[in-house]
């Protein structure tokens, strides 16, 4: 097990650039390394956090706790046919890195996917989704170590309760289990291609292709990306702020009345999907700044830290903008970054 470190800044391990510090901070790369750690005294005396990417993450005070910085690496294929493949990756791999391994190997599932920020231990637990593909498609099992015990439990699609970017281990199993690698089920001939959501049909005719591919649909989808949302490397942001929310038809049908022009997607359980974005944007929100922060002017769902703003600031300005929709669409915005 690598050294406990004290008193670490966590600005380099959080996409938003927050310079909020760690009481404790530790590497884990491997498995065991977890299981060393929750024998010791400062894990079982502090409240802990693991942290991959960093990319869904707003720390508004300093961790008085030990963070998990998870590092645990490896690529593997656990069986194959003539027609799909089971790959195996850990959790601390990089999730966009993972999906350019696949795509470069043509086993197709996960293009749609393409420069997610994070790492793959996150992607089933928000069941990460993009351009008419979610995580639950192609998950066949997650791998998991309770945090109490150490003991090891693999949990099937199934177990997983997938929901809109939801899971088990967001709801009744939160806290309970740190995701160590994660298995999908992907092809490796006759992919099925999805490239009527949002702008990806468009892009592909832009680059003159005629036959998609899961390459070209990876390419498309991260120029999409790229020109829609701000760099973390130069401009703070956890990527998408908020969840599109889902409402009933009746009250979707009473805006469509006040606002002709208001988008929705029909969804499950008779519910009507509306884009956050639309709403944020509705309100007037999108490109403007408060001193170090604000709402990106390409993508109203993502907020921006535009220099060394406190995380109590951003979480400010995501509380007006869900008052401002709140009060003018009766909608209630629900976050998709965890805030600490």
């Amino acid at each position: 097990m690598t050294h406990m470190e004290e008193n670490i800044s966590l600005k380099p391990y959080n996409t938003f650039g927050i310079d909020a510090k760690a009481k404790y901070f530790i590497r884990i790369r491997t498995e065991k390394d977890f299981q060393e750690l929750i024998r010791t005294k400062i894990y079982q005396d502090n409240p802990s956090l693991i942290l991959g990417g960093g990319s869904n993450v707003l720390f508004t005070k300093d961790y008085d706790g030990l963070i998990i910085k998870d590092e645990i690496k490896g690529i593997s294929v656990e069986d194959e046919t003539d027609d799909v493949i089971h790959i195996k990756s850990f959790a601390g791999e990089n999730w966009h890195e993972f999906v350019m391994y696949c795509v470069q190997n043509n086993y197709g599932g996960i293009e749609n996917l393409s420069l997610i920020p994070g790492t793959t231990g996150a992607a089933p637990m928000q069941n990460i989704g993009a351009y008419g593909v979610e995580m639950k498609e192609v998950v066949k099992k997650v791998d998991a170590i309770d945090k109490i015990n150490g003991s090891h439990r693999s949990f099937t699609n199934e177990e997983c309760h997938f929901g809109y970017r939801e899971s088990v281990f967001k709801q009744e199993l939160k806290e309970k289990y740190f995701i160590s690698s994660v298995t999908l089920t992907l092809t490796k001939k006759n992919h099925v291609l999805n490239i009527n959501y949002g702008a990806i049909n468009d892009t592909l005719k832009m680059m003159n292709v005629t036959h998609p591919t899961i390459q070209s649909i990876s390419d498309a989808v991260i120029h999409i990306r790229k020109s829609k949302l701000p760099d973390p490397a130069q401009t703070g942001n956890a990527g998408s702020f908020f969840k599109n929310p889902t409402i009933p038809w009746q009250h979707y049908n009473e805006l469509k009345e006040r606002y002709p022009s208001i988008p929705g997607y029909p969804s499950e359980n008779q519910m009507i999907k509306v884009p956050a974005g639309w709403l944020i944007e509705q309100c007037n929100w999108k490109g403007k700044r408060i001193n170090e922060v604000g709402v990106h002017s390409q993508q109203a769902l993502v907020l921006v830290n535009y220099g060394d703003a406190k995380g109590e600031a951003i979480l400010a300005l995501s509380l007006n903008v869900k008052s401002s929709v709140k009060e003018k669409f009766n909608i209630d915005l629900t976050t998709e970054v965890n805030i600490i």
